[in-house]
């Protein structure tokens, strides 16, 4: 049963719930009952977004007032212009929308909560989208819509979860749904309000080689500051190759980061600067934390059942074995589709098999 709930805690969803809390809302809750450490949290639901902006309306060219969704499945990938011109307005559209009191006292609650629960008054905290569709293996929406760090006070929370709302209606997002053919109706987002690792190391890693396709290895991406370096491109990370059988760091390379992530000092947001010198050429994560994040990627794997694409954080504070985090675990898609699409062209024995295994088994003209 679909909640109607505005906001649910990580620790009351799993993975049967993107319906409701989205890919990445339903993967941390999920993570946390399998016994990850990830930090805590609460989504804002698809129930809170579909309350908000199915009632919205925007101007077609006639100037006839249609529902947001409908406005958007009207348009045509392949018209940049009138593509640009109508995400623009359907975003200012959804960002300035009224919060009706029932949805925003209960986001605002629900950061009041995870204040406590974190003994931090004013926590700073991760906004993140968490679209319906969103690293699904037929469809990744992953790096299509947005994410907001240390954000702080629930004021800032609730204009952050209309951004993250809005960004549904990028030209990017809305042009990969067009030429995907993903309908309008069936989409929602859902958004993860998040407590912030103080990372002093963030990265990503894949349980099978991003590059081979080799599933017998863990390849980790590790650079310092927040992860979000590493996930935009703006650093070139130190890399490890970890044998998934034996546990041998078989390869590291380690490389100059110049640029690293960290909180603006203003308290809001994040700025980019240059990492210390004499940090540049050190390997931000050591030995043991690559064991243990290599530990971690192997139940993570094991718990999903496939190869997984994985963000993580080390903490500046916490115990030794203590203070790495996942940050969200989703189904690794490039490898896993040219996976499919091996399997579809198999050679078979007769040429006729394959139109047969397209027909799933059954001969023509059979019910």
């Amino acid at each position: 049963m679909i909640s109607t709930a505005p906001v649910l805690h990580f620790r009351d969803v799993g993975l049967g719930d993107v319906p409701m809390v989205g890919g990445k809302g339903a993967s941390l809750g999920e993570l946390l009952r399998a016994g990850i450490q990830v930090p805590t949290g609460f989504s804002v639901t698809t129930a809170a977004f579909r309350q908000v902006v199915e009632h919205l309306t925007v101007a077609d060219d006639s100037g006839a007032q249609i529902p947001v969704p409908a406005r958007v499945a009207a348009l045509d990938h392949a018209d940049g212009d009138t593509l640009a011109r109508v995400t623009a307005t359907v975003r200012q559209v959804v960002e300035s929308a009224p919060l009706p009191p029932e949805v925003a006292d209960a986001v605002t609650a629900g950061y009041a909560a995870l204040c406590e629960e974190c003994g931090q008054p004013d926590l700073p905290v991760a906004v993140r989208s968490s679209a319906t569709s969103e690293d699904s293996a037929e469809a990744s929406f992953a790096g299509l819509q947005d994410t907001y760090l240390w954000i702080h006070g629930g004021q800032s929370v609730l204009d952050h979860v209309r951004r993250c709302w809005a960004s549904l209606y990028s030209v990017e997002s809305v042009t990969y749904r067009l030429r995907r053919g993903i309908p309008e109706d069936d989409l929602a987002m859902a958004v993860v309000v998040q407590q912030m690792v103080g990372s002093r190391s963030s990265g990503v890693m894949f349980t099978r080689s991003p590059l081979t396709g080799d599933r017998s290895v863990v390849a980790i991406d590790a650079s310092w500051g927040l992860g979000s370096a590493v996930v935009s491109g703006d650093v070139t990370p130190d890399s490890f190759l970890v044998n998934k059988v034996t546990g041998e760091i078989t390869r590291r390379t380690v490389s100059t980061k110049t640029r690293w992530h960290q909180p603006d000092p203003s308290g809001h947001g994040v700025v980019e600067t240059d990492v210390p010198t004499q940090l540049q050429d050190v390997p931000s994560i050591n030995d043991a934390e690559i064991a243990e994040l290599y530990a971690i990627a192997r139940r993570v794997e094991a718990h999903y059942g496939c190869p997984q694409d994985i963000e993580w954080a080390v903490s500046r504070t916490g115990a030794a074995g203590e203070n790495v985090f996942l940050l969200q675990s989703r189904p690794e898609t490039v490898w896993a589709e040219k996976d499919r699409a091996a399997k579809v062209s198999a050679p078979t024995a007769r040429a006729f098999d394959h139109v047969f295994n397209a027909l799933g088994g059954k001969r023509p003209l059979e019910d």
